[in-house]
């Protein structure tokens, strides 16, 4: 009964796991790009559904403890608490809604740039003036637990990011075939014996023959790159150093630009006389502008100088891709700076009596908002832009024309490092801009949910497979290590603007304190003296120290760990290497003695009392050829033949 039992609950474990893999987004899908294009472009799609469901986690973090408490509190019978002014210069907030006559382009206007009506609703930071809800019989703190929320989903994220790139990590870590033991994989042990589908086997065929095309690519450099001479390497690293001093000016140049365009933006918007429509909404995106025609730029400069810098299939995706993360992260640091040293800075000359500019930002929080808004608006934008404008066209002229420059132009191929940095860029600004914009994490869901079909039917109509493809193994490892960067890029900034910068005190929850940080001391200080020591203690140095080191301890464990394992595995492969040798110095032996009873036999018949199989002496040689045969299992290098 037991063993029925065990037999019913792995039949319903194994059932219910299929059930949710059916559930899984988009899982039909993702099954026939990688069959028609390869697991590197499998990856990508892979990277982006985890994307939807990571900020949709965080919007349900963020309207549960921050959005919800304030839309039931009316219907509850509970009485909210809001910051009051106090009467000074820095609770002045004027609003931007425009009354009267309102016309049509405004709307647009308000629409894309977050101004206007969009201002004083629950998108942005400054809506949420509350510092307390009473419910009956309980009081809610919104300004803690809107601190607290930031914390958790950037802890959140992390703690995903590790979990999902722990798996190739340890792969990476314990596992380094040979590409011998790779090829014999993929072509004895790669094919799928239940697929029973025509189309699904057609899919798991492509999928292994784009596989395999990566190997002998990857095998066709290492090649070349082992046969060059001391002058080629002399060469091919002179060049390196000039192609990367002329990234740097690049980056240099870039950098300056978005500075430069981010404090004309904000000193265009602060006048009083409005532009035209045009005009303004030029303005109101200049930074974006600037932005993403740098990064629409420079990855095409990368990946020309990359063909002349002579790496690996695999290695050239990594550089192309730092370089790329390098740029789009940090244009996101230098727009941030231009916006703080805006803010931070009085222009009258007098010390800002309120810790920031109140004159030209009262609710700075809402502007680095409305700035993040913009940011993601135009990026969506610019994605679905590119590809109705430029990659449909490109299609029908390469498909119709026969002229050379449709030839020379070629059709479109599916850029994988490019398509990574778009999402990981966009991921980035979500991360900085949920504080500033709760909202922000339900518009990148819907966003990376239409540029998941976006992609798809541009994949499917308008791109070839790539001419170097990659493999995906380790892609996905890579993939998730330059989202944690992004994710580190996103925490600096957010740390310092809760723990340095003055909040507004014209709008937000953290009106009643300097920082927003002071919630949390302030929140500990009430309560009990017992949980106040515990907290104390674990914020001290003392803990800090010792858990430093038992973490370092920990650590040296599971390297050693992870180090012995691949010991024994390369122990493990050696010994397969030997037994496989053996084996084939048997057959070996084996078919000697067979050779040698076929000529004996015709002597044999010759002989009327010859010798028979089963007499002792045929037993006797046939004992001494197989105790030789395994006495010399290990033959010497050159008595090994290949089969």
């Amino acid at each position: 009964m037991r063993q029925n039992t065990q037999r019913h609950l792995r039949k319903l474990k194994d059932e219910a796991q299929d059930w949710l893999s059916s559930l899984e987004l988009w899982s039909g899908d993702i099954h026939q790009i990688e069959g028609m294009f390869g697991t590197g472009i499998l990856s990508y799609f892979s990277f982006l559904r985890f994307l939807v469901m990571l900020n949709f986690i965080i919007f349900l973090l963020m309207f549960s403890f921050v959005m919800l408490p304030i839309i039931i509190a009316p219907h509850a019978s509970g009485n909210t608490t809001y910051n009051m002014n106090d009467g000074s210069v820095c609770s002045v907030y004027p609003s931007s809604t425009r009354r009267g006559l309102v016309i049509f382009h405004e709307h647009i206007t308000d629409l894309l740039s977050g101004g206007g009506f969009l201002e004083q609703t629950y998108l942005f930071y400054g809506y949420y003036k509350v510092d307390r809800i009473h419910f009956p019989k309980a009081t809610y703190n919104l300004p803690l637990a809107y601190l607290l929320v930031t914390i958790a989903y950037l802890f959140l994220s992390l703690i995903w990011i590790v979990k999902r790139s722990a798996t190739g990590f340890k792969r990476n870590l314990v596992q380094d075939e040979d590409r011998f033991q790779s090829f014999c994989n993929k072509i004895f042990s790669g094919w799928d014996f239940c697929i029973t589908n025509e189309n699904a086997a057609r899919l798991k065929r492509s999928s292994l023959l784009y596989e395999l095309r990566t190997d002998l690519e990857e095998e066709r450099i290492k090649q070349k790159i082992a046969d060059r001479t001391r002058k080629q390497r002399c060469r091919i690293f002179l060049i390196r150093l000039i192609l990367n001093i002329f990234v740097v000016g690049v980056l240099a140049a870039c950098f300056y630009s978005i500075y430069v365009a981010t404090i004309v933006s904000q000193e265009r918007q602060m006048d009083k006389i409005k532009e035209n429509f045009i005009l303004y909404l030029i303005y109101e995106y200049l930074p974006s502008i600037v932005i993403t025609l740098a990064n629409f730029i420079t990855p095409l400069l990368f990946s020309i100088i990359i063909n002349y810098e002579d790496y690996s299939p695999a290695f050239e995706i990594r550089f192309t891709l730092m370089r790329c993360v390098f740029m789009r992260l940090t244009s996101i640091g230098v727009l941030l700076f231009s916006l703080w040293s805006q803010i931070t800075t009085c222009t009258d000359g007098v010390n800002c009596i309120c810790g920031y500019n109140h004159l030209l930002y009262s609710c700075w929080e809402t502007r680095v908002g409305q700035e993040m808004y913009k940011l993601t608006i135009f990026d969506f934008i610019i994605i679905a832009a590119v590809t109705i404008f430029v990659e449909f066209p490109r299609k029908l002229v390469v498909q119709y024309c026969d002229c050379g420059l449709a030839k020379w132009w070629g059709q479109q191929e599916f850029s994988i490092p490019q398509n990574v940095l778009e999402i990981v860029y966009g991921q980035t600004i979500c991360w900085i801009g949920t504080f500033y914009s709760p909202m922000l994490p339900a518009i990148c869901t819907i966003k990376y949910f239409f540029i998941f079909y976006i992609k798809k039917v541009s994949l499917m109509n308008n791109c070839r497979p790539a001419t170097r493809p990659f493999r995906a193994s380790s892609s996905n490892f890579f993939f998730l290590g330059v989202l944690l960067i992004g994710l580190a890029l996103a925490c600096l900034p957010v740390a310092v603007s809760v723990a340095q910068i003055n909040c507004s005190q014209a709008c937000g929850p953290f009106v009643n304190y300097t920082t927003s940080w002071e919630v949390l001391p302030t929140t500990v200080s009430q309560l009990p003296n017992g949980v106040q020591k515990l907290l104390f203690a674990l914020s001290s140095e003392a803990f800090a120290v010792s858990f430093f080191v038992f973490t370092c301890l920990a650590m040296f464990y599971v390297i050693a760990l992870a180090g012995a394992h691949k010991r024994v595995i390369n122990q493990l492969r050696e010994q397969l290497a030997m037994e496989g040798r053996d084996k084939l110095f048997l057959i070996q032996k084996l078919c000697q003695a067979q050779r040698l009873s076929a000529v004996k036999s015709p002597m044999s018949k010759s002989q009327p009392r010859s010798r028979s199989r089963s007499s002792p002496s045929y037993h006797t040689s046939f004992s001494n050829n197989f105790n030789e045969g395994v006495f010399l299992a290990h033959p010497p290098p050159d008595s090994s033949t290949h089969v």
